[in-house]
């Protein structure tokens, strides 16, 4: 079986998943595609279910925004190349200003897909976007609660996810709840970030 025939069993069995009572609307996945480089976020939106793709409102506008202008690749071309998931891949609900964070058992639940599409992908790359997906990357011990972003943004970290030997880029969430990326510390470190990326051989081989 090839890779993408691989993927796309793989995101059936996401698309039809119901483990988890308390996530609303429908798993969300990107399409199949064969990529060394992986990006990770925390969650689908309220929105995305309806667009039926990650990153496909608000949140995902400013994403693309610092892609486009920290490496100059657009939605339309990263949505190609780049292979899109997420720690949990169904709306978690509402929690105070924000979205409710994915429970233990449901990461742990979503966490099995994940590890297939690693397995099978055997990613070179990972872009960790905001602290559920850097933690679930990184790993609690090196990504404790006590770290801060600024701890990890603008940094190439190496990490072991899910038996792979990965490098690591971490993003703060471009959700409008963290103040964090418009602060002169966040964005001193995302332009640093963005730069390791643009130069990382892995993202210039999917890319140009």
């Amino acid at each position: 079986m090839t890779v993408l025939k691989k993927l796309k069993a793989i995101q059936k069995g996401i698309a039809s998943c119901k483990e988890c009572p308390q996530m609303c609307g429908t798993p969300v996945h990107g399409p199949a595609i064969e990529s060394s480089v992986m990006l990770i976020g925390q969650a689908p939106g309220v929105h995305e279910s309806t667009f039926g793709k990650p990153f496909a409102y608000t949140a995902g506008k400013t994403l693309f925004k610092w892609f486009y202008e920290g490496t100059g690749i657009d939605e339309e071309t990263f949505r190609t190349k780049i292979y899109i998931a997420a720690v949990a891949r169904c709306f978690p609900g509402k929690a105070g200003k924000g979205d409710r964070e994915p429970s233990a058992a449901e990461i742990a639940n979503c966490r099995n897909h994940l590890q297939k599409e690693v397995e099978v992908l055997k990613p070179k790359l990972v872009i960790a976007v905001g602290r559920v997906a850097i933690t679930e990357v990184l790993g609690a011990k090196d990504f404790p609660k006590s770290k801060t972003l600024g701890d990890v943004v603008g940094k190439k970290l190496k990490g072991l996810f899910h038996g792979q030997a990965v490098d690591v880029i971490c993003l703060p969430h471009p959700s409008g709840v963290s103040t964090w990326p418009h602060s002169v510390e966040g964005k001193k470190k995302l332009k640093k970030a963005f730069s390791l990326l643009g130069s990382h051989p892995d993202w210039q081989e999917r890319v140009q």
